[in-house]
């Protein structure tokens, strides 16, 4: 799994600058991380408008945070963490829109579930499969997969042991494959087929 992060040294340099007293600096933060956090909150959300909105909102957190990062992680893996908690938030306080597994309507696609969530995040089927899952295996594999980070950083970013990620995201892998499965879904008769 790559990594979609910046230069860590960048975030720094820029964080330092912001702290020293220069607050457009922050821009650059912003125009840095803007389209994977927008990403994640749509994730969450799954409205374009809610999203965007969630998005600046986390920004703003961040910002009035940034004395906050203690540097023992990388600055991408606390922000993302604080994004997180402010999408979790919100989250209760919107409904998310009922999606039956029964509407979920067929796509196209192919490949082992494990090695494709890439190809297949904007796969409408997958995504509201994994937006029914529970919260805790829903947040591994959408910090996981849809943000492209490695184990090491969607634990930092869940606030949970490498081990127990490794453990929600094999549930979830097995959770999303009986469920694509049942709707006949190419993704997970392909996996099926390739384990007999």
């Amino acid at each position: 799994m790559h990594s979609i992060h910046k230069s860590p040294g960048e975030d720094e340099s820029t964080v330092d600058r912001v702290l020293a007293g220069d607050i457009d600096a922050f821009e650059e933060i912003v125009l840095r991380w803007q389209a994977p956090l927008l990403n994640l909150a749509y994730r969450f959300s799954r409205d374009r408008g809610l999203a965007e909105e969630m998005a600046q909102e986390a920004f703003l957190k961040i910002f009035r945070s940034l004395e906050r990062w203690r540097r023992d992680a990388k600055f991408s893996t606390w922000m993302f963490s604080v994004a997180l908690n402010h999408y979790r938030t919100t989250m209760r306080r919107h409904i998310p829109p009922s999606v039956e597994l029964t509407e979920l309507d067929a796509v196209t696609g192919a490949g082992d579930l494990a090695d494709e969530m890439d190809a297949v995040a904007n796969d409408g089927v997958v995504r509201r499969a994994v937006a029914l899952l529970p919260a805790k295996y829903r947040d591994a594999i959408v910090v996981y997969y849809f943000t492209q980070q490695d184990v090491a950083e969607t634990a930092g970013t869940l606030g949970l042991r490498p081990g127990t990620v490794k453990a929600r995201l094999h549930r979830a892998r097995k959770l999303l494959k009986t469920k694509l499965r049942a709707l006949g879904h190419p993704l997970a008769v392909a996996t099926q087929e390739s384990e007999r």
